[in-house]
């Protein structure tokens, strides 16, 4: 169970990223901090990671969920992403039957403070939408890279199961206009945004960049630790 989750102006973005993403001890030997590249693993305080991502403008033209092909079964073992996630986060773990269907099992929703016994009551969020994402920079991304997200298994900040009610009144917001009901999660909630953000390397608009940095003002300056897909 998460309760609590372990947890890019362009000139001057590149130039902090540079300064403050240093990789972990594994990888500082090889990988000097502004020659970071996919697959490193770097460590940054999340307000520094926040003031380090990219701020413009952002667009939705051509965006179209079907853009990000999901739920997949990539390990080809018959259980789908949305699956795997349940699989991963019960608090009891659930009878998994034919074609991975899940039955009993029992699920805590962060972002709600409320515990569920069926899988039918769940959606797997991402955590920042795949508009979002599309906003943010996914739009010239490939077919795969896009596939890649919306399915992505390595860091567990990205997809989270929580309740259809509240996954579904998120919707497509970021947090300049959504946060979780359960105010004992949101700190968690724009930490984990910023975390997945940075593996990414997805920009922020200026109203989310304000959000952010307000709600994290208020919140413990921890360090976040990500591997960067991009």
């Amino acid at each position: 169970m998460r309760l609590i989750r372990t947890v890019r102006a362009a000139v001057l973005a590149s130039s902090v990223l540079a300064a403050l993403l240093a990789p972990t001890p594994a990888t500082a030997s090889a990988t000097p901090a502004a020659a970071a590249t996919p697959g490193d693993t770097v460590t940054v305080p999340v307000r520094e990671a926040l003031q380090a991502l990219p701020v413009k403008d952002e667009s939705r033209a051509g965006y179209e969920r079907s853009k990000f092909r999901h739920w997949t079964d990539a390990n080809h073992d018959g259980c789908s992403t949305r699956a795997e996630v349940l699989k991963a986060e019960a608090v009891d773990a659930p009878a998994q039957g034919a074609n991975c269907v899940l039955t009993g099992g029992l699920w805590y929703s962060a972002y709600d403070d409320a515990y569920f016994d069926s899988a039918r009551q769940l959606d797997v969020d991402h955590l920042v939408p795949l508009a979002e994402a599309w906003d943010s920079g996914a739009s010239a991304w490939t077919a795969k890279e896009r596939e890649a997200y919306a399915n992505d298994l390595g860091d567990p900040r990205a997809l989270i199961a929580v309740s259809a009610g509240s996954n579904r009144s998120k919707a497509d917001q970021d947090p300049s206009t959504w946060l979780p009901p359960y105010e004992g999660y949101r700190c968690q909630y724009v930490t984990d945004w910023v975390a997945d953000k940075t593996r990414y390397q997805l920009a922020l608009d200026p109203t989310e960049q304000a959000a952010l940095s307000e709600t994290l003002s208020r919140c413990p300056n921890e360090p976040i630790t990500v591997t960067l897909a991009r």
